[in-house]
């Protein structure tokens, strides 16, 4: 019996039925803060793109922002798997979790996870367990699905990893993980993550512009520090970190800032503001 990790945030973050979630992305695409056209997915893969960072609040908020990272991962074609990182808001299970089997379910299908990478990187991390109470109310990875599954159908597999355990060393390992299992595949790793919380919008775009500073120079101590001494509560500053380790270990030359907006710009409230960035690591 095939193991189901069921949608917690279907009719919630996104809506709940299949065609008006493929249209919900199809406006955040067209959106004016979106790209403004919806993709094409490439035929070739010229395999320019190592990792994204994508947000992960609902879509009327941040589904805009998102867009333009997958904008620039359908450019560049399909992969074969996506390896997904993301925080632990819920505060279940360990501390670095993967689930390493079945299927995640959202209305636009089942996506299978990818059995054999997910154990290369558990052997070659020795910090990250198996565990998938960590997974099962957790949205930071779920909803970057649909937009996956809107490029790709189901056509792909993934390994999603979730984060309560957030320090440098840890991303780091991770990374160096996440790099080696993915070494020769057709891969593309997603760190999850909104940025400053519930600041007003002047603050949130100051302390965000630092922290986004720090992953344009691929730094990732730098960018921790950074979180620290500004007190800047991205909430996947983990997953960031990881993802900055694999990117730069398996050639990436670049990371650049794609778009960055916040709640504010789409409600018109800036007076306490949630900050989005979409950031694309390339080689």
């Amino acid at each position: 019996m095939v193991k189901v990790r069921r949608p917690t945030q279907a009719g919630a973050f996104y809506e709940g039925t299949p065609d008006p979630l493929k249209q919900q992305i199809e406006k955040c695409f067209t959106d004016k803060l979106g790209p403004g056209k919806l993709p094409e997915v490439a035929k070739t893969y010229p395999k320019h793109v190592i990792g994204l960072i994508c947000p992960h609040a609902g879509y009327m908020y941040s589904g805009p922002v998102a867009a333009h990272a997958y904008y620039a991962l359908a450019v560049d074609g399909k992969p074969d798997v996506v390896v997904l990182l993301g925080p632990n808001h819920t505060g279940v299970g360990s501390g670095l979790a993967v689930m390493n089997e079945g299927v995640w379910r959202t209305p636009l299908g089942d996506v299978e996870v990818d059995r054999e990478t997910a154990n290369k990187i558990v052997r070659e991390s020795r910090i990250i367990d198996i565990d998938d109470s960590a997974h099962r109310d957790e949205h930071s990875i779920e909803v970057q699905l649909p937009f996956l599954q809107y490029l790709y159908n189901s056509t792909f597999k993934i390994v999603p990893i979730c984060f309560l355990m957030q320090d440098v060393s840890s991303a780091r390992e991770v990374g160096q993980a996440v790099a080696k299992a993915l070494v020769d595949k057709k891969a593309v790793i997603i760190a999850s993550s909104d940025m400053t919380h519930y600041e007003p919008q002047e603050s949130a775009e100051r302390k965000d512009k630092k922290a986004l500073e720090a992953i344009e120079a691929m730094d990732e101590v730098r960018f921790q520090s950074t979180i620290e001494t500004y007190n800047i509560t991205a909430c996947g500053h983990g997953p960031i970190a990881a993802l900055i380790t694999a990117a730069k270990i398996l050639g990436g030359t670049e990371a650049r800032l794609l778009c960055y907006e916040t709640s504010g710009d789409v409600t018109g409230d800036r007076s306490s503001v949630v900050g989005y960035a979409a950031v694309c690591f390339m080689k």
